[in-house]
């Protein structure tokens, strides 16, 4: 096997391989040997038909399909090896030439790593986040754990309300006829969730157990159903039950109930640290991410579409393996959301691109500052991954390959060049916007206003006049 590469505009380059004719005659008797069980010929029992027979009868290119496409398996790797580029694309591979006793040839057109001139990234400046926690914000978490921990009560002594579910039965009807999937029973629905369209709701507030009421809407312009889209309609729904939530009360039990404290104060506290860690970690990643992206906009590099392509393809990859996990199919998901592969393509490329440009100025942070990853880097990662898994650290050692761990070191360099970006970033306060600025002018005014009032100033169509206390009587 041979190959020659000639590079292309826009970091693309082309690979011509050429296998030998020795190779590509045992990839066509491969084929031969797979196939002939499958193959019927008048006069021979299957399996027994000779290659040359079957070639004759149904032409000399009847294996070259199968054969080609294992040769290009075979030989493609090793070909990247031999070129010595750093290809980041899937290969769009083209047969030059396939015939018995010629050698084989074909290229494979990919995209490399785009050099990357660095901009500034040291001292790079960030906005500063506050982290602080509000006692409000404490008060809503807890009034979100008090709801996760409600009880449910059937309600009898009185009508629907909001933030009740209603239990129900409904059928709804388009000039005056049934239409498909308008027909529900014992379904629950959350008053004030807008899970059914319009006012339907609204419309069942004040009814009691056991009302039949005529729920008057109209569907959206914009409904997936095209023959109901923009239609008024009548659904007839009787409610069968109402259900509201009964929260527990806020006191030392409930804490003793929902954590490991015993008082509510206690709790509270936590909660408070809680959220605390929540809003460091969020800012540090925010904050990273602003760096980062600053220095993508000094930095120069030309992105090959090839490369945006195959990461696009990765993320839906990924994105497939994390439905599938809850049941759903990457068909179904389609088929549900109205999206097609293209059009989910679109969706993530702006994510796609910033994650290439992310990796390919990390990267290259790395070598400037000769960035190192010992070995026992990696082993410490590999010790905290199986501690994840559950694993022995060694077990999980014997799985990786070298290409995986090669990958690991990558990623570990990585984390150490957004280390050093952030241990030398300069944090500068949020600029506050016009109406930030006005508000603030406003408190101060009426600061100063307190402040000369108890001084002995006097206000007159909000221009100050000084007086002395000895004329105060003459001014009033």
């Amino acid at each position: 096997m041979s190959v020659q590469v000639e590079n292309l505009e826009k970091n693309m380059a082309k690979l011509t391989i050429e296998v030998s004719a020795e190779d590509l005659e045992k990839a066509l008797e491969s084929a031969y040997q797979k196939q002939k069980k499958q193959i019927s010929v008048p006069g021979f029992r299957k399996g027994k038909v000779p290659r040359a027979m079957i070639e004759k009868m149904y032409g000399v290119d009847v294996f070259y399909e199968d054969a080609a496409n294992a040769l290009m398996q075979q030989n493609y790797a090793a070909a990247v090896d031999e070129s010595g580029i750093d290809i980041v694309s899937r290969p769009t591979v083209d047969v030059v030439q396939i015939e018995k006793g010629k050698p084989f040839i074909f290229t494979a057109e990919v995209a490399v790593k785009p050099e990357v001139t660095l901009g500034k990234y040291m001292g790079v400046t960030v906005t500063k986040i506050d982290t602080s926690v509000s006692d409000e914000e404490v008060d809503e978490a807890l009034e979100k754990e008090r709801n996760n921990n409600a009880r449910t009560i059937n309600v009898t002594d009185r009508p629907v309300a909001q933030g009740d579910t209603a239990v129900i039965d409904f059928e709804g009807f388009v000039d005056g006829v049934a239409f498909e999937g308008g027909k529900g029973e014992n379904h629950s629905l959350e008053i004030g969730s807008h899970t059914f369209i319009d006012t339907f709701e609204d419309q069942l507030v004040g009814k009691n157990v056991g009302d039949e009421v005529d729920v008057n809407v109209t569907f959206p312009e914009q409904y997936q159903a095209a023959d109901l889209a923009g239609k008024p309609a009548t659904f007839k729904v009787k409610i069968n039950e109402i259900k509201a939530k009964e929260l527990p009360e806020l006191d030392d039990e409930f804490a003793k109930d929902v954590s490991e404290f015993d008082t509510l104060a206690e709790y509270k506290e936590s909660l408070k640290k809680d959220l605390e860690k929540k809003k460091q970690d969020e800012a540090k990643r925010t904050k990273e991410d602003e760096a980062i992206q600053k220095i993508i906009d000094k930095s120069k590099m030309e992105i090959p579409e090839a490369m945006i392509d195959t990461q696009c393809e990765t993320m839906i990859e990924e994105f497939a393996q994390r439905i599938a996990q809850s049941g759903l199919s990457m068909d179904q998901y389609l088929q549900f959301s109205g999206l097609t592969v293209d059009g989910l393509k679109e969706q993530v490329r702006p994510e796609a691109l910033t994650r290439i440009q992310s990796s390919l100025v990390l990267e290259q942070i790395a070598k400037e500052e000769n960035i190192e990853v010992s070995d026992a880097d990696v082993d410490a990662e590999i010790e905290k991954m199986a501690k994840n898994y559950g694993m022995e650290a060694d077990k999980l050692k014997e799985y990786m390959g070298e290409g995986e761990k090669e990958s690991m070191k990558r990623e570990l360099a990585i984390t150490k060049a957004v280390e050093l970006i952030m241990d030398n970033i300069k944090e500068r306060a949020k600029a506050k916007t016009k109406k930030e600025k006005k508000k603030k002018l406003r408190q101060k005014q009426r600061l100063n206003i307190e402040n000369y009032d108890r001084e002995g100033l006097v206000w007159e169509n909000t221009r100050p006049v000084f007086c002395s206390l000895r004329c105060i009587a003459g001014c009033m």
